[in-house]
């Protein structure tokens, strides 16, 4: 059967290739710590289980419209107003999904043509560049830099601008380095977003993922940004609803109706209990476990830096969002991929290479920290012992 030409431009998420290679290892027998996967170790909190539950027993069953349930849309609405203190959303502009990458698919299919320039952060989510190119665009990389705690220059960003540039997709607190832009940065964003009229795609999937007294911005508090930015965001990291699949973008009312018939196309919507399961989760009944998660994630990243900055050609930055550390790892000798299939074949951690993020990842390798402060410290050893043992 001959697939079509479109395919070969699809690229892939290698956590999950990774996973798949870890699981075989352990299966022949051998210990895996598991570091790769941005998934929250934590249960979903057992109010949003109840939650659901309650909604099925009510009959919670059956489709939805499209775009989501009236009452989720405007809970998601109440929710962002009031994390990123503004009031600047309402129902109708939100459209929920079944996680938050039919959203990146959907609004960059509505918005990008072939021959459009995408403009988007490197290292980053590798799907940005994946339905990019899929869409026949040119993906044009901003280099993160290691020396701005993996911002940009603004330099950097002017200078690829052109008249072909149609949107920039921003990511903060950022996969993979935890990185977080600060508010200058958002700001000469949107000067120059309105300056060259351009979009602004913000996966902001990590908002609430903060560490050390920061708190999350959002581009789209600037004069003259909702008009021209889309929200990604979800449930999945900050609830620990990964396979609850429930997502959502914020975005144009005329351009939700866009993407609503785009979904119902390809998947009709949402599951409807999990969208009941989502209004909870956005409830105060919810805040003392999330500051419980945050609290721990705090602990496991310090302790993740103090060890990963005892290991010989090893120097990592302390990040102050998501749940990730990118360690510069190139006074090892290796290279990122190298570095990593080291990991897990002699020293039983998986990890993932920093060119699995694009070419800007090249001397890195990304660990969760989503695990025990047990395990961090058991796979650091490993790592430690591991390069004693490659040193001679």
């Amino acid at each position: 059967m001959k697939i079509a030409d479109r395919i070969q431009n699809l690229g892939t998420e290698g956590a999950f290739e990774v996973l798949a290679r870890a699981k075989a290892l352990e299966a022949q027998g051998k210990s895996i710590i598991h570091l790769e996967i941005g998934e929250p170790d934590f249960d979903t909190p057992q109010n949003i289980i109840d939650a659901a539950k309650d909604a099925l027993d009510k009959g919670y069953t059956h489709y939805g419209p499209s775009a989501g349930l009236t009452e989720t849309r405007e809970a998601v609405a109440a929710y962002f107003n009031k994390t990123r203190k503004t009031n600047l959303y309402k129902g109708t502009e939100v459209v929920l999904a079944p996680g938050a990458k039919p959203i990146l698919y959907y609004t960059l299919t509505a918005l990008i043509n072939p021959g459009d320039e995408v403009i988007y952060p490197n290292p980053a989510y590798p799907i940005y560049e994946s339905i990019i190119n899929f869409l026949g665009a040119k993906a044009v990389p901003l280099p993160l830099l290691e020396s701005k705690h993996f911002r940009f220059d603004i330099n950097d960003l002017k200078e690829r601008i052109t008249p072909k540039t149609r949107m920039i997709i921003i990511n903060s607190p950022q996969n993979p380095t935890g990185g977080v832009l600060a508010k200058e940065d958002l700001q000469a964003i949107a000067d120059l977003a309105k300056q060259h009229d351009f979009i602004v795609l913000t996966d902001e999937i990590y908002s609430q993922n903060m560490y050390d007294g920061y708190q999350h911005e959002s581009i789209t508090q600037f004069d003259g940004m909702k008009e021209r930015t889309i929200v990604v965001d979800g449930f999945s990291k900050t609830f620990a609803m990964t396979g609850w699949r429930l997502g959502y973008g914020l975005m144009p009312e005329a351009l939700a109706q866009v993407v609503t018939k785009l979904q119902t196309n390809v998947t009709s919507g949402p599951a409807s209990f999990t969208q009941i399961a989502g209004i909870e989760a956005m409830t105060d009944n919810t805040l003392a476990t999330l500051d419980k998660f945050a609290e721990q994630y705090k602990n496991r990243r310090d302790v993740l830096v103090e060890e990963l900055n005892k290991i010989p050609g090893v120097t990592c930055h302390l990040p102050k969002g998501a749940f990730y550390v990118f360690p510069n790892i190139t006074g090892t000798g290796m290279t990122s991929q190298e570095c990593a299939d080291f990991l897990l074949n002699e020293c039983g951690v998986a990890c993932l290479s920093g060119t699995a993020f694009g070419s800007n990842g090249e001397g890195f390798i990304r660990f969760s920290y989503a695990n025990s402060i047990e395990n961090i410290l058991e796979a650091t050893k490993r790592f430690a012992d591991g390069i004693k043992r490659r040193n001679g």
